[in-house]
């Protein structure tokens, strides 16, 4: 369902990615290209137990944020590791290096937002506008 000021992907559980997922990296479902993203690249990811992104990367303009919403693991960042669970939010400079890895028992689950380090020019205090008409819900 698509409309001319929204698009919709349902991409199902987090825990079929690993076998939905036809991008380069099993268990990571990129949403730009599916939903027409114009400022920013989100991607949902399942890692599972024992698994981990054995590379260090950088990135050459965008930082990250990961958001963690299921499983334990550690996101390594310039040498200092962190523990990650639920509720976990890490954002990551492009400069930074890092690699993941799920240390945990069952899959790991998390939302990686990346977008141009320096550029969120206004937000939600700033961008929004209260539109004066009533919400309705059709049945």
């Amino acid at each position: 369902m698509n409309g001319a000021n929204f698009s919709v992907v349902e991409a199902g559980p987090f825990s079929g990615l690993l076998t939905l997922s036809k991008d380069p990296m099993p268990g990571k479902y990129f949403l730009k290209d599916r939903l027409g993203l114009t400022g920013m690249e989100v991607s949902l990811n399942q890692l599972p137990e024992g698994g981990s992104i054995p590379f260090y990367h950088a990135h050459r303009e965008n930082e990250e944020l990961y958001l963690f919403i299921g499983g334990r693991g550690q996101l390594q960042v310039d040498g200092r590791i962190i523990d990650v669970k639920e509720g976990t939010a890490i954002r990551v400079s492009p400069e930074g290096e890092r690699a993941l890895r799920n240390n945990g028992t069952g899959d790991l689950y998390f939302i990686v937002i990346q977008v141009q380090s320096g550029s969120l020019r206004q937000w939600v205090e700033s961008d929004g506008v209260i539109i004066d008409k009533p919400v309705t819900w059709q049945e």
